[in-house]
């Protein structure tokens, strides 16, 4: 294809401008300093509240359970389905987003995905049965999906290129916000013990009819139209978001790369084929996938999941505490969500993801450390009550041994910091809220009753763990919380953008699938300290993923960012925004087109 490209090229009269440097790329498009529409903002809001109905009914589901296993009496089974049902639903409608992107629009999928989550949460709200909630997760699943690859896309599709950045990252900062405010939610009706679960699911009703009524009156994607053909709709709209100054070079710009890829083939074949084949789209696909990866692989949602456990592990105790607790860990997210809005156009996309990757790794180790530390002087079993049924639980002689067993739980009595007449008993089948008999299986809320913990041990090294915690959510959040998406909203050509994203998060969600069931099987055989050294090493890996294959995209047009991946793909990182060159298309009289060398077709 590489080849075509020069040929036709020359017989078009088209020539290569060596652009400035590319972090003051897009200036003589849209300079810095003319003032952004606030039009441009309000798609923005609009579009990113499905990145909060996203983080919200991912985030509900932790305080709801709280209320709803004990209502409807769910096993562990059921209770593993009603998460894993989203995220499942999510990877699925993620992976045909692509497709529907292409056929129907940014818009209409947008609007599609505000409706599914309408339905969703009105179905959860109503539901009376398991079944039926388990239906509602499915719903708010597919919508998730087809919002967590679309939106960044829109965003970054309308966004001038000076804050481009900024704008999809705030469709990350809406996530950790959802997240955010659906722990205040299960926080302000944990109070109510009936049916409060139904108020913290059905909220989500609200954000999704104020994007569905929102998105009816703001316009499409104006590179979709222009795809499609709807020059003169695409030429209003593109008018409409830059506040009425001249957009006849942006507006050059994005038809030539598209009579490029017509020229060269590009309606034809299936879209994932033809980027597969051809160099520059094989490589941007495998950056994309990578990123996206790789943030599941840091443990992040491990964290998040296990961030319960490690409160526990400090001696907070009863579920409400518990969620006012979640909430301040979610807000810990948002935060530094927000400090990653405010980096991405100042230090640029490589850098703020390469130093989150080395503080992930970093705090993950000294989680590991936390948990190492605990292990090492986990209480001892001084108890052993006849059991009999003749489970395992009995022949462990300490609490680390007994917690790694995902059928045991701890029982003790506590004076001050030191633990006496602890014994490892089965968990209840139905709830692992107690153990299955004996004094912690009917436990009362006097001063002289025991204690009951399953998955952590009571420990003085709390505070490890915590400091770790707090370290890896800011060290996490503005840089492998918010890049994948970004980056991913950018590097892919028109004609390859929305099967990207749709494959590059397909791939998220099968590792967030993937990572959250295979923890508890790591943990037993690596133990929990085990585990977290493992997600430590693998964050370096993404660490030195990163180095070698990201080129920064900071400032650049988007159909110019194509050309950071004609280079062979480790040599991709070697280009930083403010020392690259880079290549941008327009049309004048002439054969004086200038061949280009870097046209490697092979992922190296």
């Amino acid at each position: 294809m590489s080849d075509r490209r020069r040929q036709k090229a020359a017989e078009d009269g088209e020539r290569s401008l060596i652009g400035p440097p590319s972090g003051h790329a897009g200036e003589s498009l849209l300079g810095r300093d003319a003032s952004t529409p606030f039009f441009v903002y309000l798609l923005a809001f609009f579009s990113a509240l499905g990145g909060f109905l996203f983080g919200y009914d991912t985030g509900v589901v932790s305080g709801a359970m709280l209320l709803l296993k004990k209502e409807m009496h769910l096993s562990a089974l059921w209770q593993e389905l009603l998460v894993s049902s989203t995220v499942g639903a999510a990877a699925l409608s993620a992976l045909s987003g692509g497709f529907l992107n292409g056929w129907l629009g940014r818009r209409i999928c947008i609007l599609l995905a505000s409706l599914v989550f309408s339905v969703g949460g009105v179905v959860l709200g109503v539901a009376q049965i398991k079944e039926v909630l388990l239906v509602g997760r499915v719903i708010v699943g597919l919508g998730i999906g087809i919002a967590s690859m679309t939106v960044p896309v829109y965003i970054a599709e309308v966004s001038p290129p000076h804050l481009r950045g900024q704008l999809v990252t705030m469709n990350s900062l809406f996530i950790t916000g959802g997240q955010f405010v659906a722990s205040v939610v299960d926080g302000a009706f944990s109070y109510m013990s009936h049916d409060g679960w139904r108020y913290m699911m059905g909220l989500s009703v609200l954000p999704a009819a104020l994007q569905f009524f929102g998105f009816i009156c703001l316009p499409e994607s104006p590179r979709w139209l222009l795809q499609k053909g709807r020059s003169q709709e695409a030429r209003q709209v593109l008018g409409r978001i830059r506040g009425g100054r001249d957009i006849e070079e942006e507006y050059d710009a994005i038809r030539g790369s598209i009579e490029e890829e017509a020229r060269d083939g590009g309606s034809g074949g299936v879209v994932i084929l033809r980027m597969l084949s051809y160099g520059p789209t094989r490589r941007a696909l495998v950056v994309g996938c990578g990123l996206q990866m790789f943030q599941q692989l840091s443990g992040i949602n491990t964290v998040m999941y296990y961030s319960a456990t490690i409160l526990q592990m400090a001696g907070v105790r009863g579920d409400k505490q518990a969620i006012w607790l979640a909430a301040a860990t979610s807000a810990t997210n948002f935060v530094f969500t927000l400090v990653g809005v405010w980096l991405v156009e100042r230090v640029g996309r490589r850098k703020l993801t390469l130093g989150s990757l080395l503080g992930t790794g970093l705090s993950l180790a000294l989680l590991a450390v936390g948990f190492l530390l605990s292990a090492q002087n986990s209480p001892a079993v001084t108890l052993h009550p006849v059991d009999a049924r003749n489970s395992t639980c009995r022949l462990y002689g300490s609490c680390e041994l007994c917690m790694l067993d995902p059928d045991c739980g701890f029982c003790y009595l506590e004076n001050g910091t030191s633990v006496f007449d602890s014994s490892c008993l089965p968990v209840d089948p139905a709830s692992t809220d107690s153990a299955a008999w004996g004094r912690c299986s009917n436990r009362t809320e006097e001063s002289t009753s025991p204690y009951w913990a399953y998955n952590h041990c009571p420990t003085p090294y709390s505070w490890v763990v915590l400091l770790g915690l707090i370290l890896y959510l800011a060290s996490f959040a503005p840089g492998m919380g918010t890049m994948p998406w970004t980056v991913n909203s950018e590097i892919y050509p028109l004609w390859a953008r929305s099967t990207g994203n749709a494959c590059s998060a397909g791939v998220n969600w099968i590792f967030n699938v993937l990572v959250s069931l295979t923890f508890l099987h790591v943990a037993e055989y690596l133990t929990y300290y085990g585990a977290f050294f493992m997600y430590a090493g693998l964050a370096v890996v993404g660490l030195l993923f990163v180095l070698c294959c990201l080129p920064e995209t900071k400032g650049l047009q988007l159909e110019d960012i194509e050309n950071l991946f004609t280079r062979q793909l480790c040599s991709c990182g070697g280009l930083p925004a403010n020392d690259s060159r880079h290549v941008h298309y327009v049309r004048v009289k002439g054969n004086n087109y200038l061949h280009s060398d870097n046209d490697a077709s092979d992922v190296d």
